[in-house]
């Protein structure tokens, strides 16, 4: 007859019992103090030639706790240890061994992509590998993907690998814009603005046009093509403004951070066409980040008419062009009216 099994509480009493020794081993966790004194130790780091932090850094790559690592990797990549990229790509193919375990919250996947992209690191496999992972950890009803930023970051990394060919580098990022992380669809279309050429610029107009999207991807799609097309493309993307919501808002900021004239005056040519109150001081604060001297005018002479938006236009002024001499050119023309007065120091206090 088959002998029942013990517990395991059963079974060492039964061996105090008989005489004999049981050991228990169990996993070594090091301590609080321990952890922090490898964490201050790899600060310290900071006052050491870089020649110095080689071997540790070496050393703390292949720890097995993630934060260090993830510390010992921003390090080398602060210090421009490019020397220590073999240990790098070690630490990163050791981590997506049993991630969730291993690398929680991919603190040190994240940390050593950066790393190598900032190294240049030209294997495109690397970068492929973590923009196709994902990391599903537990939270609070259910399971969260922690991998995000991991993918965006390969993703900006992998435009550097010249071993692809563009229609290939592009044929990779644009899976992404499929990501259900709104950050790694905002990266990828950076990551294509990158890319820099027409066929890029083509697959950002395509994007934006689709719509559909949160209002920082479509925002990143708009000033992509401004960034590869230039000016020129501020009509097309002008079109976008009409629908007065948060992706024109976005637009109007993208047109803003071209720094034209040809910018200006497509916002100005909105604002007046513009009934939405809350687009119109978006309209403005846009306006005034052209930078231009007849943007600057335009909104000192909504001031000095005393118009309905002339408050929104010493906000946007003071917001966008703080220097004394704007500062001054403000004083003299509120120096009548009380309520504007009022305004300008209130928003002056603010903005300081």
């Amino acid at each position: 007859m088959p002998r029942p099994r013990e517990s395991f509480w059963s079974g060492i009493t039964r061996g105090r019992r008989v005489g004999f020794r049981i050991r228990v081993t169990l996993p070594s966790v090091p301590s609080k103090r321990s952890f922090e004194q490898q964490i201050d130790a790899l600060d310290r780091l900071r006052h050491e030639p870089p020649e110095a932090c080689i071997e540790p850094l070496r050393k703390a790559l292949g720890h097995r706790n993630n934060f260090v690592v993830a510390k010992a990797a921003d390090l080398v990549r602060e210090f421009g240890l490019a020397q220590l990229t073999p240990e790098l790509l070690a630490a990163f193919d050791r981590l997506f061994e049993d991630p969730l375990k291993s690398d929680p919250q991919c603190w040190a996947k994240n940390a050593l992509s950066r790393a190598l992209g900032a190294f240049e690191h030209q294997d495109a496999a690397t970068f492929l590998r973590g923009m196709h992972h994902t990391q599903l950890e537990p939270v609070w009803g259910g399971r969260s993907d922690t991998a995000g930023t991991l993918r965006a970051t390969c993703a900006l990394a992998l435009v550097q690998c010249r071993s692809l060919v563009e229609a290939d580098l592009l044929a990779h990022l644009v899976e992404l814009f499929a990501d259900k992380d709104k950050s790694v669809r905002v990266e990828v279309a950076r990551a294509i603005e990158q890319v820099g050429s027409p066929p890029a610029a083509l697959l950002l107009r395509l994007r934006a046009t689709l719509g559909a999207d949160e209002p920082e991807v479509l925002g990143a799609c708009y000033s992509g093509i401004l960034r590869v097309e230039g000016p020129s493309s501020i009509p097309w993307v002008g079109r976008f403004l009409a629908s007065a919501d948060d992706a024109a808002a976005e637009a109007a900021l993208a047109i803003a951070g071209t720094h034209t004239v040809q910018g200006f005056e497509a916002l100005r040519e909105c604002f007046a066409h513009a009934a939405d109150p809350w687009f119109r001081s978006v309209l403005l604060s846009a306006i005034a980040l052209t930078r231009q001297d007849a943007a600057l005018e335009f909104l000192l002479d909504l001031v000095r008419t005393e118009s309905l938006q002339a408050e929104a236009a010493i906000e946007a002024i003071l917001r966008a062009m703080p220097s004394a001499e704007v500062n001054q050119q403000l004083e003299k023309i509120v120096a009548g009216n009380q309520r504007l007065a009022r305004v300008l120091a209130k928003h002056r206090t603010a903005s300081s």
